[in-house]
């Protein structure tokens, strides 16, 4: 407790010190006692104690200042001496390394010419394991051959097969030495045996096919002939598949001698094993007869008629397919083959067509009518190839010859010409705006004009024709073909419009317009097919790559919010909306022209429905809805169910806005008048619309109300003015307006509609 005492003491002296002018002591002094002591007398007595403290409190300093001062010099000394010493480390360290370097050096002039012939030997060791690898080699490769040799001798084919085998895969890895002359030995060796062996199974196995009568030329139902004998047949068979597994097993050599048949890069053929080899066999002599009639001057190979060839090809596949699923395919099954043989038989098939397209096509490239000819029957041909007998469309095909880009280009200039021609042939033809099917009323829904429907007939044969061409980018360039036709068309249908413009009501009109809703329609249908939704994503990765959208329109074809085809449909709607509005304002024209009597009727002074026995139409508005009915009548007959529905509902505006204003708001009304124009409107206007919609008034909302207001009873009327006139557009004025059915006019509307009536009482205001 003292010493913390002395410390606040010593703490309180030293901030009293410091705060005396430069730290003067008397003044310090005179500072602490009056500090302390004061001018309280009392306070002497403190005197005592204080003396003691400062005593101690400098008894107390000395002591720390002789202990500090006692302790630095042997920090120093000590940290002195560990420097010496560290430095006396460091010279033994430098002296130690210096002796190691000179014994290291001294060391490795010794064992230099030790290590120049152990490298020696070490070069020659490794030379000799390399003549023992390779003479290993060679005396493996003998070993194989003289394994061959004595399995043939002793007529052993199978294990000579087997043999040749793991010669070829000795082969195969030995591709990667740099031994030429081992290479070469091993692959002549390879070669030597395979074509002995190769040449015995194939003689043989060409033998019993012609004990089956293979090739097949005939149908499949005489088939049979040569092996109907019950007591060959199983022999010949069970030959059969002796041979061409051992065939199956020289596949592995077979591939390194013979390279298979490619055609040039431009035609981008997919990458395909070699057809296996028993089944090249099978094909040889089919190859053989199809290069004798369709190749040099045979009468048989006419570059005008494709179809022979191409007939003959699926002649051959359906002669054998059943052969080769029962004889052939479950041998393949036996081994674990995963090949399919009719598949195979296809494939080698197919690759004389592509030789022959490939030849053919060059010759006939500008020749329209030729040219068109070979697409035509190639098409038919793919469709029967890949129909009837599965043939996969990942193989290599004739949609593959006709993507080269000079033929393909070709293709597409051909179509659009003959699409071209096609269209102006349709749209001059005597029928081209009368239906198929006017005579058949459930078929004839949409009216659709026989031009129009032959449009869309042919750009559906045109998408049959390149669906299955087998890049997305070639499938987007026909359908820019396409839309370019769509748009042809479009623009023929709208100069043909304009030529019958004036005659806006009439057949040829409506059924253009019928044409133009027919084909948006279709085209939208298409939008959500599987198709041309597939084509939809290859275009969006098109144009993502070439920046030809903005990052809305792409993100509007990655969400399908739009589709290929928007454009298009786009520009017909637009005709189609241009056209019916058209319409509209004709028949509105002429139910003007109608209505000119009974917008001058007398409102005012029509005899109350008391004073009438019964009440009737107004003979006013005979004209207006007789030129109404016979239109409606005319344009229900030749436009299609949707298109007349747009009509009559853009018409009805029309006419909803002219009677209130032109006719309801231009007069004065007694309580005949209303009751007159109430009558007119809800027994005779309305009905004429009951047959397209159930509640017709419904499209009539402000005639309708008009008519509400105009009718209610007098104390009905007052109420509802005194209430609008003190609410002035308040929720209780909303209330009241709803209450007397008027949910359409706005407030100022219902009070220049009250203020027609002249129905009032006289209040003497």
């Amino acid at each position: 407790c003292c010493s913390d005492i002395n410390t606040a003491v010593l703490v309180e002296n030293e901030l009293v010190c410091e705060g005396t002018d430069n730290g003067d002591l008397p003044s310090c002094v005179s500072a602490f006692i009056e500090k302390e002591v004061g001018n309280d007398i009392k306070s002497l007595k403190k005197l005592d104690k204080l003396i003691e403290q400062m005593t101690e409190s400098k008894m107390q300093l000395e002591e720390q200042v002789l202990t500090v001062s006692s302790e630095i010099p042997k920090r120093i000394h000590s940290a002195l001496k560990n420097a010496e010493e560290s430095k006396q480390f460091l010279n033994q360290f430098l002296e130690q390394e210096t002796h190691l370097f000179s014994s290291i050096n001294s060391h490795l002039l010794t064992a230099q010419p030790w290590m120049e012939d152990l490298g020696a030997m070490i070069n020659q060791i490794e030379e000799i394991e390399r003549h023992l690898a390779y003479l290993k080699w060679i005396s493996q490769i003998e070993e194989l051959s003289d394994n061959i040799q004595q399995y043939l001798m002793t007529n052993n084919v199978p294990e000579a097969a087997s043999t040749l085998v793991s010669m070829a895969q000795l082969d195969i890895k030995l591709q990667e030495s740099s031994c030429t002359h081992l290479l070469g030995f091993m692959r002549a060796t390879v070669k030597f045996w395979h074509k002995i062996l190769k040449d015995k199974l194939t003689s043989d196995f060409e033998e019993i096919l012609a004990q089956l009568h293979w090739p097949f030329v005939a149908p499949p139902q005489s088939q049979t002939v040569g092996i109907s004998r019950p007591a060959s047949a199983p022999e010949i068979y069970s030959n059969l598949e002796t041979l061409f597994c051992q065939l199956l097993k020289l596949q592995t050599s077979d591939e390194l001698f013979t390279e298979p048949k490619q055609l040039p890069e431009k035609y981008s053929l997919p990458a395909s094993p070699s057809v296996i080899l028993p089944i090249q066999i099978m094909l040889t002599p089919l190859q053989k007869r199809f290069r004798y009639h369709f190749r040099g001057n045979r009468q048989t190979n006419v570059i005008s008629k494709p179809e022979w060839y191409l007939a003959q090809i699926l002649l051959w596949i359906g002669n054998h397919t059943q052969f080769l699923d029962e004889k052939i395919q479950p041998i393949l099954d036996k081994v674990g083959s995963s090949v399919n043989a009719r598949l195979e038989f296809s494939r080698g098939l197919m690759m004389l067509v592509l030789e022959k397209l490939a030849a053919d096509i060059p010759c006939l490239l500008y020749d329209d009518s030729l040219f068109c000819h070979l697409v035509d029957e190639v098409l038919l041909f793919e469709r029967e190839l890949h129909s009837a007998h599965g043939y996969p469309s990942t193989f290599a095909n004739c949609m593959h010859i006709l993507s080269e880009e000079t033929c393909f280009q070709r293709w597409l200039t051909v179509e659009r010409k003959f699409a071209l021609q096609k269209m102006d042939s349709m749209l001059s033809s005597e029928a081209a705006w009368i239906s198929q099917y006017k005579d058949i009323t459930d078929v004839d829904e949409m009216k659709v004009p026989d031009c129009a429907e032959t449009f869309m007939t042919l750009l559906l044969v045109i998408t049959d024709r390149y669906k299955n061409l087998p890049t997305a980018s070639r499938k987007l360039q026909f359908l820019e073909l396409q839309k370019d036709l769509v748009d042809d068309f479009r623009i023929r249908l709208t100069q043909v419009m304009k030529e019958e413009t004036r005659a806006s009501l009439g057949f040829r009109y409506c059924a253009i317009l019928n044409a133009v809703n027919y084909i948006s329609t279709v085209l939208a249908d298409w939008a959500d097919n599987v198709f041309f939704l597939q084509l939809q994503q290859a275009a969006l990765e098109v144009f993502a790559e070439n920046n030809t959208l903005s990052k809305l329109q792409l993100g509007q074809l990655a969400s399908m919010e739009s589709s290929v085809f928007d454009d298009m449909i786009n520009l017909l709607e637009r005709l189609k909306h241009d056209m019916l509005t058209r319409q509209v304002d004709h028949v509105f024209r002429e139910v003007k022209d109608a209505a000119k009597l009974y917008k001058k009727e007398r409102w005012l002074s029509l005899p109350s429905q008391s004073e009438q026995a019964v009440m009737s139409l107004s003979s006013s508005a005979c004209p207006l809805l007789l030129t109404l009915r016979d239109r409606l009548l005319q344009l229900e007959q030749q436009l299609c169910f949707s298109l007349f529905k747009v009509f009559w509902q853009m018409l009805v505006e029309k006419l909803d806005i002219y009677i209130y204003q032109e006719i309801i708001l231009a007069n004065h009304f007694n309580e005949g008048g209303a009751a007159q124009l109430h009558f007119d409107m809800t027994r005779n206007l309305f009905p004429l619309f009951s047959h397209y919609c159930k509640r017709p008034e419904n499209y009539f909302k402000h005639v309708k109300e008009a008519c509400i207001l105009l009718n209610l009873n007098v104390g009905s009327a007052l109420l509802l003015r005194d209430v609008l006139q003190s609410t002035s557009g308040q929720p209780p004025a909303t209330a009241a307006l709803n209450e007397v059915g008027i949910y359409k006019l706005a407030q100022q509307d219902v009070e220049i509609l009250l203020n027609l009536r002249t129905n009032w009482p006289n209040t003497g205001k």
